[in-house]
């Protein structure tokens, strides 16, 4: 037996057993979702009642769910980030009570500065447990990845530290940084390449590294991550045959020497896989993923929900009919959700980490919103999530939308819709990026307009105010296509929003004109505004409406392309 699947048994035996008794322990508890989460928040306000936020609102004296809400606020980062900057220098109890905070996971900055979210133990233990009881759920739908390497990229764990010495960084970056050495041996990706700050170079290695290795799953939380990866072993394809048949690592690769050197040991020499490789590309006349990991041999895991739509449909020009499954709804505050299937962007809301509640879409901007349960909510119903941590974060307002689709015994199954503090209200109409991306997403299926990557942004008009879907050339070379597109695109919108409908009807808004950008625009513009904001690229997401009357100002149009359809028929009644 070699060494590598002495190894995996040895994994596979460490952490199955007490895996499974952890899914059965989370099944059990969904049967009881109101005794479990009120049980978790009198814990967590017991545990942090004389941090200095606790003192402040008084956690001791809370007996009831209602007390809680009576007397602490629904937070806002900005809420608590005067304890956080305490926290950052050196007083740990402004809002935890643990002895040591482990580190502070920097937000990917995609919707404004980055925060700091500070993570502890108890963090950590619950986010393990969590990726725990999503990966061996995987691995009993589909043997074939159990216990086979993982390839996932990492960010830099510590991109600089506080004046008490505490590491700012990438949360996936120190997870994998702090894995037990027989655990980090299942990961394909050197986790040092964290480290590298170019996305280009850092795919590139991932593949290197990858590519030699039986991978199981391919794991990333944004679906374009996966088609990045894609595109990169297909044009580097000649350096990475090389670099695999001579155990090198290419010499253009813009690498600091402490890290080239430490890499340059890992590489090893693969002359049979590179001569195979050389076949897959003479084959195909490219090489893609589906040649290098047969679609029956692997996963791919990436978020499905949201404004991921136009990533999803070009995974499998590069991946087949490779399954993919949802991650999760899960961020640096925290994972809320754990999907059990395939194909569902749905999960089972995971109570038993956090304590949650909900605010009705509808009741957001209300002075006095109604505030739900997890046991309150209702199938179809859209919600506000409002998280209660063992970190720090109190009533959370993460502003993030969800909706119920169905229940897990009686625990709600929860899908994210988007960031609801993007919309956009020209006229009163109070577009949502939840409204774009899901007539995005039904227009796609029935019309197969290319769309690589897009934003809708309203456009001012002195006569008749307009939405603008900005798309790059060379996906708007089919003019008859294009125009069906958008007419549909224009009357799903109104569908979507009955307030959309009803202001193109009277005329206050104008029909959905595409913008042209150059081809390439949009990848330039995300990557420049990822280096305005910080953040992990693999967490990025890219925003499919922004509300900006002035944004076209801002974008290098080459020219325009307005719908014909007039309103009255585009919205007649049918």
């Amino acid at each position: 037996m070699g060494i590598g699947r002495f190894m995996f048994r040895m994994v596979g035996k460490l952490i199955a057993r007490p895996v499974r008794r952890r899914i059965a322990a989370f099944h059990t508890a969904t049967r009881t979702p109101l005794e479990i989460q009120q049980k978790l928040l009198q814990e967590i306000l017991s545990v942090q009642a004389n941090t200095a936020y606790g003192r402040d609102h008084a956690f001791s004296s809370i007996q009831t769910i209602e007390d809680y809400r009576r007397q602490v606020p629904i937070n806002p980062y900005e809420n608590l980030a005067p304890y956080i900057q305490r926290m950052m220098k050196g007083e740990t109890d402004a809002l935890v009570s643990d002895p040591k905070v482990l580190m502070f996971a920097l937000t990917s900055g995609t919707t404004a500065a980055r925060k700091h979210i500070p993570i502890t133990q108890a963090y950590l233990d619950d986010y393990r447990r969590g990726w725990n009881i999503w990966g061996l759920t995987a691995m009993r739908e589909h043997p074939a990845i159990k216990l086979r390497p993982v390839m996932q990229l990492v960010g830099d764990p510590e991109e600089y530290r506080t004046e008490a010495g505490i590491p700012c960084g990438n949360l996936s970056g120190f997870t994998a940084q702090v894995q037990k050495r027989i655990i980090r041996f299942l990961y394909s990706v050197p986790a040092i390449t964290g480290k590298i700050s170019d996305a280009a170079t850092r795919y590139y290695l991932a593949l290197r590294f990858s590519i030699p290795r039986r991978v199981g799953m391919l794991s990333a939380a944004n679906p374009s991550t996966l088609v990045a990866l894609a595109r990169v072993m297909d044009l580097e394809k000649e350096n990475l045959i090389r670099d695999i048949a001579e155990g090198t690592l290419n010499a253009k690769l813009e690498l600091p020497a402490p890290i080239r050197e430490l890499l340059t040991r890992k590489a090893k020499k693969n002359v049979e896989l590179a001569k195979k490789l050389e076949e897959f590309v003479r084959r195909d006349g490219a090489l893609l993923p589906s040649a290098v990991w047969p679609s029956d041999s692997i996963l791919l895991g990436c978020w499905t929900g949201g404004s991921v739509g136009p990533y999803l449909r070009q995974l499998p020009r590069y991946y087949a009919d490779t399954p993919v499954r949802d991650i999760g709804l899960l961020a640096s505050e925290g994972r809320f959700s754990i999907p059990l299937q395939d194909s569902s962007s749905a999960g089972v809301l995971d109570i038993t980490s956090h304590y949650y509640e909900f605010i009705p879409e509808r009741e957001i901007d209300s002075t006095k919103p109604l505030v739900l349960g997890a046991h309150e909510l209702q199938e179809g119903g859209s919600y506000y999530i409002l998280p209660t941590t063992k970190s720090g974060l109190y009533r959370y307002h993460i502003s993030d939308l969800i909706r119920v689709t169905g229940f897990h015994e009686r625990t709600p199954l929860i899908e994210f819709l988007g960031k609801g503090n993007r919309f956009a209200n020209l006229t009163g109409e109070k577009l949502s990026e939840h409204h774009v991306t899901q007539a995005m997403d039904r227009v796609s299926r029935a019309i197969r307009q290319p769309v690589s990557a897009y934003t809708l942004a309203p456009c001012w008009d002195d006569s008749q105010p307009f939405y603008g879907l900005f798309l790059e050339e060379s996906d708007v070379m089919n003019a008859d296509l294009l125009r069906q597109f958008v007419e549909s695109l224009d009357r799903t919108l109104g569908e979507q929003n009955i307030e959309y409908a009803a202001k193109r009807v009277s005329g206050r808004l104008g029909p959905v004109r595409v913008e042209v950008l150059p081809t390439g625009s949009w990848q330039r513009w995300d990557r420049e505004r990822l280096a305005k904001s910080g953040g992990s690229a693999e967490q990025y997401k890219h925003p499919c409406l922004i509300g900006d009357v002035n944004f076209k100002q801002s974008m290098p149009v080459m020219r325009e392309i307005a719908a014909q359809c007039a309103a009255e028929t585009l919205f007649a009644k049918k």
